[in-house]
């Protein structure tokens, strides 16, 4: 069980969180500073992993005897207990002085710290999130701790920075295995019912795990299955079939599908299993452009290839459906293959495998901008009320799924059909296919430029003066 401290100055959500990570109202929230004093213990739940979780008071920078200090030593404690701190700060407000004071102070304790900027809900925190890159305590992860929003990046976050059990235990085979700090790359396996989904999970582990038959609606819960492929680990997920909701009748099968979506939230690569006799039917697109939304990697896969009469027609039929019904995941990788007979099944993992890849991209800022000038001149944006949009500066605020912030004079008025544009040429020039993207466009000056006209050189001479100060 990983034990979580929730840690920030008043009044920023922490006890938002905390109820939201333990699944039920345990802790008081109000509009009001200050309401939480003591520590607050509970036990709660992310995707697969098991939380135990500490509730804190706001924090102050006071050291007398006062309440307010005796609360912060109460935080203090809790740091000192924890393994991983989640450090929460209010996007809307940005980062205040008392933040990066906290900062200074976590950064001490030697404890793996996640930067959780919260209410991003709207979009209304952005520029609070990329201020939070300032705090030198790595990507912040943006969340609405209020709306449930965020939480599949939250977990993701507390992988990488959850304390490895061959640290403590130098014989666990289970990490020698893995390699240094490699986590499983995570698999939903979702569609329809009685798409092929168990099946495929069955033929790729090689034995009957999971239990398959003629009948639709076999499997009720979401199974995890461990699996290593060349050295890799695995977490693949079958889950429950998902109809269409006017027809989803039954509290059982109800509890089912918000069973599968819960696993797609938390999944990095999912599989859309679909019945090659029949794709793309309604809920099959309803699932695409669910996962897309999510901002997770997809793989089309085309199950019962083996029953399908004309191959190589039906496949270029299908990939050319693809781009027309959903455009916003152009390129995504299909693969048509046979879960009875294995025909096809060889390139279903290289194909996840590059998905992941391209869905953690990081691209240098330089590369980026060197792009966004050359995309700029061969398609300027449009004129509005004859005044042109000027784009100035672009970098990547995150990835999994890759984030970029454009800054741009007039930045409200650019058109959504431009935007799409420069998501597309991102794709095309640093071989995205497929690949969620997410662009922010926002007016005035970039908040890594300290003045310089090389807006690059003032981003790094910031991050060097953030690390200086870290030391």
């Amino acid at each position: 069980m990983l034990k979580l401290a929730i840690v920030g100055r008043p009044n920023v959500g922490k006890s938002t969180l905390f109820n939201r990570l333990a699944g039920k109202k345990l802790a008081i929230v109000d509009d009001r500073p200050g309401v939480t004093r003591d520590r607050r213990f509970g036990t709660g739940r992310l995707g697969d992993l098991d939380l135990e979780l500490i509730d804190t008071a706001g924090f102050e920078d006071v050291t007398d005897e006062s309440l307010e200090a005796r609360m912060r030593r109460q935080t203090e404690q809790a740091v000192a207990e924890a393994q991983v701190i989640l450090f929460v700060i209010d996007a809307r407000d940005g980062v205040v002085p008392q933040d990066e004071v906290f900062a200074d102070i976590l950064r001490r304790s030697g404890k793996p710290v996640v930067v959780v900027a919260n209410k991003t809900e709207g979009r209304a925190g952005d520029a609070g999130a990329l201020e939070a890159f300032n705090l030198g305590l790595g990507e912040p992860v943006s969340i609405s701790a209020e709306h449930g929003e965020g939480l599949g990046d939250l977990y993701a976050a507390l992988l990488g920075a959850e304390p490895r059990a061959d640290d403590e235990h130098d014989d666990d085979e289970d990490d020698s295995r893995a390699g240094p700090g490699e986590k499983p790359i995570r698999i939903a396996v979702v569609g329809r019912p009685n798409a092929g989904k168990s099946t495929l999970v069955n033929r790729l582990i090689g034995e009957e795990r999971l239990l398959t038959g003629p009948e639709a609606g076999i499997t009720r819960d979401a199974v995890s299955v461990d699996w290593d492929w060349e050295g890799r680990r695995i977490r693949l997920v079958d889950t429950a079939g998902l109809r269409r909701k006017a027809r989803v009748e039954e509290g059982l099968e109800r509890l089912s599908t918000q069973d599968t979506l819960r696993s797609l939230t938390f999944a990095e690569v999912v599989l859309l299993v679909m019945d090659a006799t029949h794709p793309f039917e309604t809920q099959d697109l309803t699932i695409a452009d669910l996962v897309e939304r999510e901002g997770r990697a997809l793989v089309f896969v085309l199950a019962k290839w083996d029953l399908v009469e004309d191959p190589g027609l039906s496949l270029k039929a299908f990939i050319e459906r693809a781009e027309e019904m959903l455009p916003q995941l152009r390129g995504a990788p299909v693969v048509a293959l046979s879960a009875e007979t294995g025909r096809g099944l060889d390139r279903l993992m290289p194909a996840v495998v590059k998905a992941h890849a391209d869905w953690s991209t990081k691209i240098k800022t330089r590369d980026l901008n060197d792009w966004l000038k050359m995309a700029v001149e061969r398609h300027p944006p449009p004129a509005v009320n004859g005044r042109r949009i000027k784009p100035k500066y672009m970098a990547q605020t995150k990835a999994r799924p890759p984030t970029f912030v454009l800054f741009a004079s007039r930045a409200d008025k650019l058109p959504e059909s431009y935007r799409r544009y420069l998501i597309n040429s991102i794709r095309q020039s640093f071989d995205l296919p497929g690949t969620p993207i997410r662009i922010t466009v926002k007016s005035g000056r970039n908040p890594y430029d300290e003045g310089s006209d090389d807006p690059v050189k003032a981003f790094q001479s910031r991050r060097r003066a953030a690390r200086t100060a870290t030391k």
